[in-house]
């Protein structure tokens, strides 16, 4: 029987690489439900191509329009503002890939987990301001975590080299994004434009400039203690420019396990969507003939002050990461609203965080408590 698959955020770069994933799987998986937030023109041609049984945009404006055309689509239109949640515990689906931005994944996550549900997680902030709960569900629910993340898929696959109590090192590959080679004194310059030229990746807006500052590094290091229950100490950031080791594990003999291909998410989508099982692909195929080198530096903490902060909001706890994922999401919105400069980011950050008091072993409730004030705070400091 086929595997059926919910997509949330099917327009994003996550989303239409998933898609592509069950084009050249057809015969095993097919979409039950999309959402997307409002890029309507591109759900209208996925809704046409894949016919699932619901979707929904979350951007009401935008599903206002779509429902003027709910006759002609000839699929289940959900509300706006409840139909993520619906979708994520759906009865019939067996996998559901969160691909929203930001913290409002988190409700998707906590309904897919209570539902059951094998999470295929490429949000990483369900993970950062909302860990313990996210593990408290997948101990009690029977829903299991797969993660999407290129670098936390290949902490994922390496680790199967060995035990949890022989991890010495978990070793977090960085491409360094685009002002690696950048002088300091430069960043007052930093152009929107040049935030978003990545050299590696394709990615959304958000993650684009998350990369630039590294901000996207320290809060893959605030995942990965989630994921895989180790101190933020035994995490170690490598820059490696060329993106072909998306990450490594050490282990307590001195052995180092990679996962090695060529940068294409479709590669670690099709992990989640059929582990255990590695399924017949070329996505991310590499050709080692053609690839010259391979290199590692070390990380410059006060070019990039977010890693740091993310490293003490893993080692804080509580509500700090919500803070700290809360105050970012706002300031870069500035920043590509063309509010604010580059270098004003991660100063914003730290500011709102510093502000914060920090809740220990938060509910639910008290996580989106501290992710509305670190907004509301962030807002004001801009």
């Amino acid at each position: 029987m086929k595997k059926k698959v919910v997509i949330l955020g099917s327009t994003g770069s996550i989303g239409r690489s998933a898609l592509e994933v069950i084009d050249q799987h057809g015969d095993r998986l097919e979409v039950l439900g999309l959402s997307a937030h409002s890029n309507r023109e591109l759900f209208l041609k996925q809704i046409e191509k894949y016919k699932p049984e619901f979707v929904t945009l979350t951007d009401k404006s935008a599903f206002d329009e779509l429902h003027k055309q709910a006759a002609s689509i000839k699929t289940q239109l959900l509300p706006f503002d409840s139909g993520i949640t619906f979708l994520a515990g759906h009865p019939d689906a067996d996998i559901v890939l969160n691909g929203i931005v930001g913290a409002a994944g988190l409700q998707a996550s906590v309904a897919a987990l209570r539902a059951s549900k094998r999470l295929a997680l490429a949000n990483k902030e369900s993970m950062v301001i909302g860990g313990d709960l996210i593990n408290d569900l997948i101990d009690t629910s029977g829903g299991e975590l797969i993660p999407v993340d290129s670098e936390h898929s290949a902490i994922f696959q390496a680790m199967l080299a060995g035990k949890p109590n022989e991890v010495r090192k978990i070793i977090l590959t960085a491409s360094g994004g685009p002002f690696r080679d950048w002088p300091r004194e430069k960043f007052a310059a930093i152009t929107k434009t040049d935030a978003l030229n990545h050299p590696t990746w394709k990615m959304g807006p958000k993650i684009t400039v998350d990369s630039a500052t590294m901000m996207n590094k320290g809060l893959e290091v605030i995942e990965a203690v989630q994921l895989f229950g180790v101190p933020p100490a035994q995490i170690e950031v490598v820059i490696h420019p060329q993106s072909i080791i998306h990450s490594m594990v050490e282990f307590t003999d001195s052995s180092i396990i990679a996962q090695l291909s060529n940068p294409d998410m479709r590669l670690p989508i099709a992990y989640s969507f059929f582990y255990p099982e590695r399924c017949k692909s070329a996505f991310g195929q590499a050709d080692f003939g053609s690839i010259n080198k391979l290199t590692f530096e070390k990380p410059d903490f006060e070019k990039f002050p977010l890693m740091g902060a993310a490293y003490r909001a893993a080692e804080e706890g509580g509500t700090v990461p919500a803070v700290l994922n809360a105050a970012n999401e706002i300031a870069v919105a500035a920043f590509l609203n063309e509010k604010i400069g580059f270098q004003r980011i991660p100063e914003i950050v730290i500011k709102v965080m510093d502000r914060h008091n920090r809740v220990e072993n938060p509910t639910y409730d008290d996580i989106m408590e501290a992710d509305t004030w670190g907004r509301k705070t962030t807002e004001g400091l801009i």
